[in-house]
């Protein structure tokens, strides 16, 4: 147990001075190379997940999240087969993290729109212990010869993951989306900690808020000047045609909204919204939320609020910044991998 804890500080502690120094050092030509094959990537972006990982790796978190598992058990370590997704930078990393701490062999097949930054989270693991090299694998192929598999995608790939995987002990991850609760009584930084939510990695991830509810009357402008903090990603053209596509649908269809110039609000009830875009949906009671929560719960990854509710709730600005014992879809992987026999 101290060798993994030991481990996994280090590879935080790395993941943190190559955060500060990213554009200059001996990774720094994958990570352009990542920036080049994926527009959606930043070395911004690419820089906020390392510096996401790094908090999440230091000694007490590490010592809090292993406590509660048995993992002196594995005396046979199985090839675990990992299906990453590519929306926002090594999305995949928490699964990686689990197949590894549970003692057993990964087999990533990574996806084609960030297949450099997981060489360096191997190259940092092998530097800590060269026993590494054989335990992490990526492949572009079809996943063959392994044990399990946790597969991430959209409802129609997880579709095709749950038939063509179905012989295998297996999760198979579906859309979700993140909201946000406001309850009207926000300051200004911590309505800058909504921006955070909505806009970090360009609102891309399952984690990003894409959906707000807010108190019948809610009055958007200082919402909107919060959003400011993040003007910038106008500049960012994949990022802009999509905004500038949705407005146009939205104005040729007569559909109401307000608008900033970069992002657009949108009264819907959908928890989903494209990119450019977040829905929102007026609440009276308390009670409107936790129903809105209950009819969505199975698509729901995380809420961000001032209060908590029937659902686990983060605090504000907080969405990108998940703990190792925060499962995406609330499924424990850890205790999936080290209860296969």
């Amino acid at each position: 147990m101290n060798n993994i804890i030991d481990t996994l500080t280090r590879l935080g502690t790395e993941l943190y001075r190559i955060s500060q120094n990213i554009d200059n050092n001996k990774y720094t030509t994958l990570i352009n190379k990542s920036v080049a094959q994926n527009k959606w990537f930043t070395v911004d972006s690419i820089q906020t997940s390392f510096q996401a990982i790094a908090e999440s790796l230091q000694k007490h978190k590490v010592e809090q999240w292993l406590k509660k598992y048995d993992l002196n058990s594995n005396s046979k370590p199985k090839t675990i087969g990992v299906v990453m997704a590519g929306n926002i930078p090594i999305v995949g990393f928490h699964d990686l993290l689990c197949v590894l701490v549970s003692g057993n062999n990964i087999l990533a097949k990574l996806s084609s729109k960030d297949k450099y930054l997981y060489q360096i989270i191997k190259d940092i693991f092998v530097n800590i212990n060269p026993v590494y090299e054989s335990k992490i694998s990526f492949t572009e192929n079809i996943l063959k010869n392994i044990d399990a598999i946790i597969a991430t995608g959209s409802d129609n790939s997880a579709r095709y993951f749950e038939y063509y995987f179905k012989k295998y002990p297996n999760i198979i991850r579906h859309n979700r989306n993140s909201l946000a609760i406001i309850t009207g009584d926000e300051t200004q930084r911590e309505l800058e900690n909504i921006a955070d939510d909505i806009f970090t990695y360009f609102g891309l991830g399952c984690r990003n808020v894409s959906f707000l509810l807010v108190p019948e009357g809610y009055k958007f402008d200082n919402l909107f000047k919060a959003f400011e903090k993040y003007n910038f990603i106008a500049n960012h053209t994949k990022y802009f045609n999509n905004y500038e596509y949705q407005k146009a649908v939205m104005l040729m269809n007569q559909v109401k909204f307000l608008d900033n110039g970069f992002a657009i609000l949108k009264e819907s009830d959908l928890l989903n919204s494209p990119i450019g875009v977040v829905n929102f949906k007026y609440y009276k009671t308390k009670d409107d939320i936790n129903n809105y929560i209950a009819e969505n719960k199975n698509k729901i990854q995380c809420i961000v609020s001032k209060q908590k509710f029937n659902f686990k709730t983060y605090n504000l600005g907080m969405a990108q910044q998940p703990e190792l014992w925060d499962y995406a879809d609330d499924i424990d992987t850890m205790n999936f991998l080290i209860s296969l026999k």
